[in-house]
């Protein structure tokens, strides 16, 4: 789950973390906010917090948050014992946090994400791990575009930037490249951090940069049945600024 910090004292930035709408916006443009967001102010911020050198307190947090929700994927992916025979789809893939461990570990990985300038970032990141290799695949592209057909499809971090039924279009969409299994993460809507929500919109700051939703699990979860998946392993990360449920869910027919 990504938020937006930087550039604002850190009382104001702190709350900022939660300025989390859920349904009340206008649905057309949160593509295009998300691609110029990360296409520009949003690039710098996240090449950083993703990175290895110093950020703020916030920024740190939600890197270690990230990185937790990373090393779960992974996990269960190297749990089931065939990782490395595996075609994996990292849509929404940002400067390979995923990719490029999931490669190096053997899958064949194609990676997407709406903004250039992060697909750059990832790209150049793969070629100082792992040289010239082709794998992972990485390509600039729209979610609702993707075509192909991949045993994983896996999309973190990405459902908190649309509202719900945007969220659900996408999930089907995903749910159609996929084969075997899907695993997603969102931001979960809770008592606890819708109020966190309503606090942070009375601090609107500079920090604002993206709208950002909250999903009840429960939706996302009967979304996901009513396209005939089941839910094998849940998880979530929670840190002081980071908070993401995932799911890995299954077709019935199918073992992972």
């Amino acid at each position: 789950m990504r938020h937006q910090t930087d550039n604002s004292p850190q009382a104001s930035d702190t709350l900022n973390q939660f300025q989390l709408r859920h349904g009340n916006g206008d649905q057309s443009d949160d593509k295009i906010i998300v691609q110029n967001y990360f296409n520009s102010i949003g690039f710098e911020r996240w090449r950083r917090i993703y990175g290895q050198g110093d950020v703020n307190r916030v920024q740190k947090d939600i890197r270690e948050g990230h990185q937790q929700t990373i090393d779960t994927v992974i996990s269960w992916l190297n749990a089931d014992g065939n990782l490395a025979s595996l075609s994996i789809c990292d849509a929404g893939c940002g400067v390979g946090t995923l990719s490029i461990p999931l490669a190096q570990a053997g899958a064949s990985v194609f990676a997407s994400d709406i903004s250039e300038k992060m697909v750059g970032e990832a790209t150049v990141r793969a070629a100082v791990t792992m040289g010239t290799a082709a794998n992972p695949t990485f390509v600039v592209q729209d979610l609702e575009t993707l075509e192909g057909s991949y045993h994983t499809v896996i999309c973190l971090d990405v459902l908190i930037h649309y509202p719900q039924k945007k969220a659900a279009d996408m999930i089907h969409h995903l749910g159609s490249l996929a084969n075997t299994r899907l695993i997603l993460s969102f931001a979960p809507k809770t008592y606890f951090y819708t109020i966190l929500k309503k606090i942070g919109e009375f601090f609107p700051g500079p920090s604002k940069a993206t709208r950002a939703y909250l999903h009840q699990e429960s939706d996302i979860i009967h979304i996901l049945e009513q396209q005939g998946w089941m839910v094998q392993r849940s998880a979530m990360t929670k840190t002081n600024f980071y908070f993401s449920r995932i799911l890995e869910v299954t077709r019935p027919t199918h073992s992972r």
